[in-house]
């Protein structure tokens, strides 16, 4: 059986531990968390884990079953094939000798992103948006010189129902 990627959101006791515990039950079974984000909800008491994995649907079923044992955890929402709006946040610190520079300011604004540093020799990029449009503007400044990158990983909320 083929491994799918999953993109599960979990509402967490905002607790110290909590999230070791939660991470535990991915790496005890042999698998990786692909991305990772976990900050607090708009009640300081909740927090929410955006995690990204790779698995058969069998064994993530049952981690999923065992995240609803976890006496932190509220909720598990399981994102994977349903209507849902993702983003990820990615700083990109790039070259910026004098004869690159205008290049780098017509992609930064074709990606509707911004420039929020600059040095003598570099400028850092801001880019939110989808794995996509990050590959892309990734694959766009390579060629210029890539020094550093920072990426959030994915963050998902579902959508309302129409």
């Amino acid at each position: 059986m083929e491994d799918k990627k999953y993109i599960l959101s979990i509402l967490v006791d905002n607790e110290p531990g909590v999230l070791a515990r939660v991470a535990g039950l991915f790496s005890g079974r042999g698998y990786n968390i692909e991305s990772l984000c976990v900050a607090e909800t708009t009640d300081p008491l909740v927090s929410r884990i955006t995690m990204v994995t790779k698995g058969d649907t069998s064994i993530v079923e049952q981690i999923k079953k065992q995240l609803f044992k976890l006496i932190n955890v509220i909720k598990v929402y399981d994102l994977t094939g349903t209507e849902h709006v993702q983003r990820e946040l990615i700083l990109i610190k790039v070259n910026a000798k004098p004869e690159f520079r205008a290049e780098i300011l017509r992609i930064v604004d074709i990606f509707r992103s911004k420039v929020v540093d600059v040095g003598p020799e570099h400028f850092t990029i801001e880019v939110t948006g989808s794995e996509e449009k990050l590959s892309a503007i990734l694959s766009l400044l390579k060629p210029i010189g890539i020094k550093e990158v920072a990426r959030t990983g994915k963050i998902a909320l579902s959508r309302e129902a129409k």
